[in-house]
């Protein structure tokens, strides 16, 4: 009957812990959506940045090659 006891014990407390661990996951999976929407605003605003200067450089059609008058 000890076993039990035991076992019980046991059972209880691998539950808690996975209830502790699966808050964590859900924690982490919305700091990890937040860093992800961070950097493709970043980059979209880092592209905006590379057509802007393309542009001030006269290189709109030219990705490759700078132009120096």
């Amino acid at each position: 009957m000890g076993n039990l006891k035991e076992t019980i014990k046991k059972i209880k407390s691998l539950e808690a812990e996975k209830k502790s661990l699966m808050l964590e996951i859900d924690e982490l999976e919305k700091v990890a959506d937040a860093k992800a929407a961070a950097l493709e605003r970043e980059i979209a605003m880092l592209r905006d940045d590379v057509r802007s200067l393309k542009i001030l450089m006269g290189q709109e059609g030219d990705s490759n090659q700078l132009k120096i008058s």
